[in-house]
């Protein structure tokens, strides 16, 4: 394994202060980033969340499927599908995920991954191993879907402060990497809120989990903090194993701005990202005339 300083010396990627003093993950080395050959490639995917308030619509007509969902995906010239384990139902057999594959193979696209909800920021017990179970469990899932990846999220403190928490989280990671690992399947811990509201901490993370199947999901519209949301991006993009796309950025103390698609581009080229990226609608407009618009917009912002 290449060596490297330990990352508690990084002073940009690898702190983060607590009450004035440095708090430093117990890790020998800081895994580096994904080291990616060839040129960037960018690929358009759709997240179901951009959907989510017609899966559980109580009027018939209103409500959709995930089989309306991928060919909405198909019809609009997507390469990808992302399916949100939210709208899956409550209970299903492996023949249900079998024919998502199906479906999504006969019009033409790649399930580019799922999403699951999930807290590792909590201490050890049946509530921690229940996480863990779950985000196990969407691993098989994923296989028998063969989507390359899952979005996971580190959570917010239960009952623990922010150290012990961080390293709950890198070791459910670890836990969560190994088995995913066996699968062939990525997790991308997304920048969330909870632990990873900075974005230093959630790379102080990252590069603590030593497993070769962990990175980072990479979105677009949950950078909060005083610094600028496109710097912040450029800090992730070499980490990220999936991209989800906001329609809207937050600037600290300024408020929603649309998102300048040409500079997410650009970060995720400098950053030799090859990869889905997958459209998360959640403003206002009506999501059936402002998806296809935002579509066509990424897609000409990745030609």
């Amino acid at each position: 394994m290449i060596t490297r300083r330990c990352f508690c010396k990084r002073a940009a990627t690898a702190a983060v202060t607590t009450a004035g003093a440095a708090v430093c993950l117990p890790r020998l080395s800081a895994v580096p980033p994904l080291d990616r050959k060839g040129k960037s490639q960018l690929r358009l995917s759709l997240a179901a969340y951009s959907f989510r308030d017609f899966f559980n619509a109580k009027e018939a007509a209103r409500r959709i499927t995930l089989d309306d969902f991928i060919d909405f995906c198909a019809d609009h010239g997507c390469v990808g599908t992302e399916l949100t384990s939210y709208y899956f139902p409550k209970e299903f057999a492996n023949d249900y995920l079998v024919g998502l594959k199906r479906h999504a193979f006969l019009r033409g696209l790649a399930i580019s991954g799922t999403a699951v909800g999930n807290n590792f920021a909590q201490p050890d017990g049946p509530d921690l191993d229940r996480e863990i179970a779950a985000v196990k469990r969407w691993i098989d899932h994923a296989a028998v879907m063969g989507a390359p990846h899952i979005r996971v999220f580190a959570g917010a403190p239960k009952g623990i402060d922010l150290p012990t928490a961080k390293k709950q989280c890198v070791r459910a990671l670890e836990e969560c990497g190994a088995y995913a690992a066996d699968k062939g399947i990525w997790l991308g811990l997304e920048n969330h809120g909870g632990i990873v509201a900075d974005v230093a901490v959630l790379l102080e993370i990252v590069q603590a989990v030593q497993s070769p199947w962990v990175g980072v999901n990479l979105d677009s519209g949950n950078f909060y903090g005083p610094g600028d949301p496109y710097a912040d991006m450029a800090r992730l993009a070499p980490y990220a194993v999936n991209v989800q796309v906001k329609v809207e950025i937050n600037r600290a103390g300024k408020g929603k701005e649309p998102t300048d698609l040409a500079r997410v581009m650009a970060i995720l080229r400098q950053a030799n990202y090859q990869g889905f990226v997958a459209l998360e609608y959640e403003s206002a407009a009506d999501p059936w005339k402002a998806v296809p618009e935002w579509l066509e917009r990424m897609r000409a912002a990745m030609a």
